[in-house]
């Protein structure tokens, strides 16, 4: 991370944390250049990114200050959620099938989308890699590489966990059709149907569905919207359940956007060692980050082969392209095996044109534009938000991804919101898609990795409307 986005997300912090208040000026270019040991023109690029974050503003000849922070953004959850303890069967994929079909067409504003505006993206330089890959392949490269994936590709993720600190070997990665096929893949490798499987509460809803599917069991742990899964409630129903595997993820949890400390990583693998309970690790947002490093995922702490990380380019680099991988450990061989018999293998050609497109660099330039991006349009939700929603609305404040889980007054229910922002063309994703015990009926998942403008304003306005209605306001 260069200077000035260090520097830039210190000063977010302090301000979103509330050291740093509205109306607090900021120390002057000469000042912050001294004291931090940088250069002016540092200082004044993490000053204009803060600017285009709405957090700070420049007065004439007068300097700049803080013009949103902790008091200007609504409150945060408080508390870990409270599942019920007992294992649940899982039904949930109408309910999902019914919300994203409500956010596919162009003419909503899609606040409920899982994805971010295709517009964040390099596609054209992706689609010349392509071309000339396609152009330039081996025909034997087809048969080959069929169920590990393209070698070169498999070459330049070993190098990204290096960077890291993290030694995968080439042949432990496995690519697949994105990874959600991934996560699946991992899931078949260590569970039969009417098995127990651990996951977070509230949890991404494609894990619902994946449980769903095969026919297992879910066990819903409690999770805080800021730090994660509740690790005592975690070995609690590890005892009880005798899970067959946990599927969490550790980085930017879709929905709540809570980030699993390293020290709780380090102790969540601990425990799972101690019991011998995989974990199938969902780091899909972990490049999305907004501090000054990538979280490490839980497979840093992992000595055993018990951690099967899985991650993708679909939301950081390729959107359509779908093409993730595994590194399941120990679990390689069954994974690849099952990927054999479903799957079989993932395009080809695209695999080709992303080995091409990171070895020739450009991709920690495109990482630093999106995040820059999402960093603002989170901060121009936040705000709107506590512009238009009414009081007793929380809202949580996440360090990465692109999502904000929101806490309405107790009274409001998400799904009728949901009916009645899709009759106007917005979209919303209600929390009980993201429960099997179908809780969080208070609650919504708002997507911010859209461009914030006068649609979204207005969009977000009406839904504050509708929210404001219902709690009574």
């Amino acid at each position: 991370m260069k200077r000035y986005e260090t520097l830039a997300e210190e000063l977010a912090q302090s301000i979103r944390s509330g050291v740093m208040k509205p109306g607090d000026r900021l120390p002057s270019v000469r000042q912050a250049s001294r004291s931090r040991g940088v250069s002016p023109s540092t200082v004044f690029e993490a000053y204009y990114r803060l600017e285009a974050r709405g957090l700070i503003r420049a007065r004439e000849r007068s300097g700049y200050y803080v013009i949103a922070g902790s008091t200007s953004l609504p409150p945060e959850p408080d508390a870990a959620s409270h599942p019920a303890e007992d294992s649940t069967p899982v039904d949930i994929s109408q309910l999902v099938f019914a919300v994203l079909e409500s956010s596919r067409t162009r003419d909503v504003v899609p606040f409920g989308s899982a994805f971010p505006s295709p517009f964040l993206f390099p596609m054209a330089r992706l689609a010349r890699a392509m071309a000339s890959t396609v152009h330039a392949m081996d025909p034997w490269s087809a048969v080959d590489d069929l169920t590990p994936g393209n070698a070169g590709l498999r070459r330049q993720i070993a190098l990204r966990y290096l960077a890291d600190g993290m030694q995968v070997h080439t042949d432990e990665i496995i690519i697949t059709n994105g990874a959600l096929d991934a996560l699946n893949l991992c899931l078949l490798a260590v569970a039969r149907p009417g098995d127990s499987v651990i996951i977070e509460s509230p949890a991404f809803y494609g894990a619902l569905q994946a449980l769903e599917r095969i026919g297992l069991q879910a066990v819903e742990v409690p999770t805080h919207p800021r730090e994660g899964i509740d690790l005592g409630a975690l070995a609690t129903a590890i005892e009880r359940h005798r899970p067959k595997a946990c599927w969490l993820m550790t980085n930017f949890q879709n929905p709540l956007g809570s980030l699993m400390p390293d020290q709780k990583k380090r102790e969540l693998v601990e425990l799972l060692t101690r019991h011998d309970v995989p974990l199938i690790e969902d780091d899909v947002y972990g490049e999305l980050y907004f501090g000054a490093r990538r979280p490490l995922p839980a497979k840093a702490f992992d000595t055993n082969g018990l951690v099967m990380h899985c991650s993708s380019f679909s939301k950081c680099l390729a959107p359509g392209y779908r093409v993730g991988w595994a590194a399941p450990g120990r679990y390689a061989r069954a994974v690849a095996r099952h990927k054999l018999t479903t799957s079989l293998s993932a395009s080809a050609p695209a695999q080709a044109a992303l080995a091409e497109y990171l070895s020739k660099g450009g991709y920690d330039k495109h990482l630093r534009q999106l995040r820059h991006a999402l960093s603002v349009q989170q901060s121009a939700m936040m705000q709107a938000v506590v512009r238009h929603f009414p009081p007793g609305t929380r809202a949580t404040r996440p360090l990465g991804g692109y999502f904000l889980w929101i806490e309405m007054p107790g009274e409001v229910d998400a799904l009728e919101i949901h009916r009645e922002a899709s009759a106007r063309g917005i979209s919303v994703a209600p929390g009980p898609m993201f429960s099997a015990q179908h809780r969080f009926a208070n609650c919504l998942r708002l997507n911010y990795g859209h461009p914030w403008d006068d649609r979204a304003e207005a969009a977000l306005a009406t839904l504050g409307r509708l929210v404001a209605a219902r709690a009574g306001g």
